[in-house]
Parts: C-alpha cells; sequence; structure tokens
C-alpha cells in the first residue's frame, strides 16, 4: 500500500512537471505511447532508480554535498530523472527529457510535488 502511495505521488508530479515544462519543449511523450501509459512506468522506473542508484550516488558525493550545503542534490536530482526517462526510452516508453534544464526543472517541481503531497499523507508507524 505504500508503494502505491508513493508511486500514485510520483506520477502527479510528473503530470504537474509535464504540464508545466512540455509547452517550453523541456519534456514530451511520443506520440506512439499513451499518455498514462508513459506516467505511470516513468513512476515505477524513477521509483526504482530512487530506491537502488540514489543512496549509491549520495554515499560517493557526500562530501560534495557538505561541501555546497545540499545544492549538489538538485544535480543528483536532475541525474537521476534523465536518467529514468533513458531508461524508459530503452523499454519503448517515450517519456522523454530534452535538455539537462528539463531534467533539472522537472527534478525540483516533482520533488516539490512529492513534499506537499507528503504533507497531508499521516503514516502510521
Amino acid at each position: 500500500m505504500k508503494f502505491f502511495i508513493h508511486w500514485i505521488i510520483a506520477v502527479a508530479g510528473l503530470v504537474v512537471a509535464y504540464l508545466i515544462l512540455s509547452p517550453r519543449g523541456l519534456m514530451s511523450i511520443d506520440g506512439t505511447t499513451s499518455a498514462y501509459l508513459a506516467f505511470a512506468v516513468m513512476a515505477a522506473v524513477l521509483g526504482l532508480v530512487n530506491i537502488f542508484i540514489r543512496p549509491i550516488l549520495k554515499l560517493l558525493s557526500c562530501g560534495f554535498i557538505i561541501l555546497t550545503l545540499g545544492l549538489i542534490m538538485l544535480v543528483i536530482n536532475a541525474f537521476l530523472l534523465w536518467f529514468s526517462s533513458w531508461i524508459c526510452s530503452l523499454l519503448g516508453i517515450g517519456f522523454v527529457v530534452q535538455v539537462p534544464w528539463g531534467a533539472l526543472w522537472g527534478s525540483i517541481i516533482v520533488s516539490v510535488v512529492s513534499f506537499v503531497a507528503h504533507l497531508f499523507i499521516h503514516e502510521r508507524r
């Protein structure tokens, strides 16, 4: 249940990021892929990438995280969004982050939407 809620929040963040960034040419969905399928698969891939790759990147860059007071996490999050987009393109899902600025702004938007959504969700411990 917890994974499903996080997945729904990731889908919502990706939809908001797409709606903001696609008119500017920073994100797109391939015409052969359903938008619903693209958002669903991209959210699942992004979740898996955040589970398996993000901790490794944080461990390897912990010195830079401290040195930049956490601002390097914006770059790491942008890379993870771009990498997830690349994996989706390998899977034949046409969710494409066009340029590095699209990945940066997309990761910021997804993070803000996720933060706001988690404010309203009370998880039992």
